[in-house]
């Protein structure tokens, strides 16, 4: 080695240090003016190290301008300016550099088409995938076991799933990441019996493989085999910990995902966002307010920062718990708002009847240019229904396909129903449910029937409930409530009637509602003639003790509330 080529080597070697020190962009446009200088510009390892630090920097800018100067890039630039336009969400033109190279005839690597794969992934055009393919295959990454994988995860992204399972099966080796994208392809889709089978041939599983069998049971309502899984788990991770409480969450076992969160606190893991949002919400649902701020203020203490996802939870959390005003403080303090978090105070508002504040803070949201959603609407709507306000409600139900081209759903024309319902405008909620482009289900017609009790329209009733028997042949509070409405207005033939009726079809209330209270960071959930409560004889002789009090003072039951 030459003195001169020794010291032109440890120059490059020293800027390429230099690329990987630079914390800010002022810093990289000075290291690449001395690359210039040294003509380091035309070497093919500074360049790697500087348009992957372009990448990082966002600046794919600058990365294509050094691109462009170099007279001879190797394989390892190309590889690094597809890898950037890929990062940088430029699917297209990381496809227009590997033909370049390809008219260039430099051969590419394994790296090539992994970030080519990616590429195509990003352009959602299968054409491309398959020229890939094709690509890889006659450059010899036929059993490249990296190539191959990214491949799988290429066609089950475009739901493309015999194609997937086909490069699968002809890799004649296959890693754990193999095994685990073919599995979460197979899981994306609902397959869960073949990702099962093949989750079980594994000879060796990764946690990523379990989270993904988790997750895809979890998606399905399957709690007990995602349950099972979990309990089995050698290893978990947050991911792991997150999807089991979020797979409780989502079937409404909102005590059994705090129970896991609690677990998870105990054998020292630290949660992440997604992790708080979904216990958040699920202190929501429980109506559990002092967990509910526990919760808040650990996130204080351990320094999350209030982002959307966290305030947005937060916002809905202290409203469902009867903390409005700690709701507004939350959704005032969020230094950026996003949808969700306008829903979650709109629909705080509404649920507390504030309708007047509800539809401002609407108004406030259009005018801070954030578009609404059917979500939105729900919660505008049932604070128009709140309020009584008809005209206002109406005017919104229509501005939503005319203003926003949001196409009424099955939830908006139920607030309607309900909204007509209570203003005792019955015909017109009758029309508007025989007018809906969708078939009206049993919350629309039960959302009549309310209606009607409210009113007592016996005519609309017969008709909701003649509806319901089709709908929901089993359910017996819809008979329930129309023997009420008739011993209201003393039509005891009719009561008795209705009474064998359901007699006669063996109807009896088996799902009856629940209830919880907090208590001492405890959770206690009660139904109606339920003993299961350890505290339950207690219970039950207070309340014998409360009826005979009200007998005492004269109370005596109204005959609406009469049941079967």
């Amino acid at each position: 080695m030459t003195p001169k080529y020794a010291k032109t080597t440890t120059n490059f070697n020293r800027l390429a240090q230099q690329i990987k020190k630079c914390s800010m962009v002022k810093e990289l446009e000075s290291v690449y003016a001395s690359m210039i200088k040294t003509n380091a510009n035309q070497d093919c390892f500074s360049m790697n190290q500087f348009i992957t630090a372009c990448s990082i920097f966002h600046r794919i800018d600058y990365a294509v301008l050094a691109f462009a100067h170099m007279q001879e890039p190797n394989v390892f630039v190309y590889n690094a300016m597809i890898k950037a336009f890929v990062q940088s969400y430029y699917p297209v033109q990381a496809v227009d550099c590997y033909l370049d190279m390809s008219r260039a005839q430099i051969s590419p690597t394994s790296f090539t088409f992994s970030s080519l794969v990616k590429a195509c992934s990003l352009v959602s055009q299968l054409g491309f995938g398959e020229s890939v393919h094709g690509h890889s295959w006659r450059h010899g990454f036929d059993t490249h076991v990296f190539v191959q994988t990214a491949l799988v995860d290429l066609y089950g992204n475009a739901g493309k799933i015999v194609e997937a399972r086909r490069v699968f099966d002809e890799m004649p080796e296959r890693d754990v990441f193999a095994w685990t994208t073919m599995i979460s392809v197979l899981v994306r889709t609902g397959d869960m019996g073949s990702a099962r089978q093949l989750f079980d041939e594994m000879p060796e599983r990764n946690t990523p493989s379990w989270n993904a069998m988790i997750d895809g049971y979890s998606r399905l309502g399957d709690v007990e085999s995602a349950e099972f899984l979990f309990n089995q788990m050698p290893n978990r991770d947050i991911i792991s910990w997150t999807t089991m409480i979020a797979c409780y969450s989502q079937n409404k076992q909102y005590r059994e995902a705090l129970a896991v969160f609690n677990e998870m606190q105990t054998n020292g893991v630290s949660p992440d966002e997604v992790t708080m949002s979904t216990v958040i919400s699920a202190c929501a649902h429980l109506g559990a307010l002092e967990l509910g701020k526990e919760i808040h203020l650990y996130a204080m203490e351990v320094g999350f920062d209030l982002d959307v996802y966290i305030g947005s939870a937060l916002i809905d959390m202290y409203a469902k718990c009867g903390s409005l005003e700690r709701s507004l403080v939350v959704f005032f303090k969020l230094e950026k708002k996003n949808l969700f978090c306008w829903n979650s105070i709109i629909e705080g508002l509404a649920a507390h009847g504030y309708a007047e504040e509800a539809l401002a803070m609407f108004s406030k949201m259009e005018r801070e240019k954030i578009k609404p959603n059917g979500v939105t609407f729900i919660s505008v709507l049932s604070a128009c229904t709140h309020a009584g306000l008809v005209e206002e409600g109406r005017e919104r139900f229509l501005s939503m396909s005319r203003d926003f081209s949001i196409p009424p759903e099955i939830e908006h024309y139920g607030c309607m129903v309900d909204l007509l319902g209570k203003a005792c405008l019955l015909e017109d909620a009758l029309e508007l449910v025989r007018s809906m482009r969708m078939e009206p289900n049993s919350v629309i017609w039960g959302a009549l029937l309310g209606g009607c009790k409210l009113h007592r329209n016996l005519e609309i009733a017969q008709v909701a409930v003649n509806e319901l028997k089709v709908l929901e042949p089993n359910n017996s509070g819809y008979y329930t409530l129309l023997v009420s409405m008739y011993a209201e207005v003393n039509r005891w033939c009719e009561v008795a009637n209705i009474r064998a009726t359901m007699k006669e079809l063996g109807m009896e209330k088996t799902c009856p509602g629940s209830s919880w209270i907090e208590m001492d960071r405890q959770i206690h959930q009660f139904a109606a003639s339920d003993k299961s409560h350890l505290d339950s004889d207690a219970i039950y002789t207070l309340l014998v003790e409360l009826d005979w009090q009200m007998k005492l003072s004269g109370h005596v039951p109204e005959l609406g509330s009469v049941s079967f």
